[in-house]
């Protein structure tokens, strides 16, 4: 997926001895969580949104310069590694950096979700399956084998979550009727957490009929 076509251009950068009332101005003007701030022409940092209620306006930005979030992409960064960072940095604008320093643009985090909203994984038809399993037993080529050996494609999948050592892995399905894949996963331990209805009124019709069979004993 090519982003570089996202780049925005526009937003503005400020001198680390400018004034932060231009500062104060940008942020309540827009809904973005950060700004870039430059010395020298050369990126520096960046300051938040969040620190907004101990700005006063006479001051200049260098009186917050150790104060500054230091984190960028490259116009060569990957998009999932641009998603990365938007995430972890708790951050709606990124800026863009060449060699040297200099900043070309920003991402913002619409624009990037939007291009990802764009991808086969959402737009082709199919089912949505999420799976478990050890990190150190799970693959990705085994969980593609799995699927295509049901005649049925795999459009996308993607590490969801990671806690205690077992992941989930999200997948897409190019068919909505997951049964016979969703029962696979199981034969190969996988516990399936999420799948269609259809599965998930077969599991409650085997549970109900594992306590008939348990009364009916007694």
């Amino acid at each position: 997926m090519n982003i570089q076509n996202q780049i925005i251009t526009t937003l503005p950068i400020f001198d680390i001895e400018s004034s932060l009332s231009e500062v104060i101005d940008f942020f309540v003007e827009t809904t973005y969580s950060h700004v870039a701030i430059s010395e020298n022409e050369v990126f520096l940092g960046l300051l938040s949104e969040n620190d907004l209620a101990c700005f006063e306006a006479h001051q200049k930005i260098d009186q917050f310069r150790y104060d500054l979030e230091s984190f960028f992409v490259t116009a060569e960064t990957s998009w999932l590694d641009v998603l990365e960072k938007f995430a972890r940095n708790e951050a709606n604008i990124l800026p863009i950096l060449e060699e040297g320093g200099k900043i070309i643009g920003h991402y913002d985090l619409n624009d990037v979700v939007g291009e990802f909203i764009g991808t086969p994984f959402f737009t082709e038809p199919g089912g949505i399956l999420v799976v478990a399993k050890g990190i150190k037993d799970y693959s990705f080529s085994e969980i593609s084998q799995i699927v295509e050996s049901n005649n049925t494609r795999l459009l996308g999948a993607f590490i969801s979550d990671s806690q205690n050592d077992v992941v989930q892995v999200t997948l897409k399905i190019g068919s909505t009727n997951l049964n016979d894949v969703t029962q696979t996963f199981r034969r190969y331990n996988y516990e399936v957490v999420f799948g269609n209805n259809d599965d998930l009124f077969i599991e409650d019709l085997k549970q109900r009929s594992d306590y008939l069979n348990k009364y009916l004993n007694v």
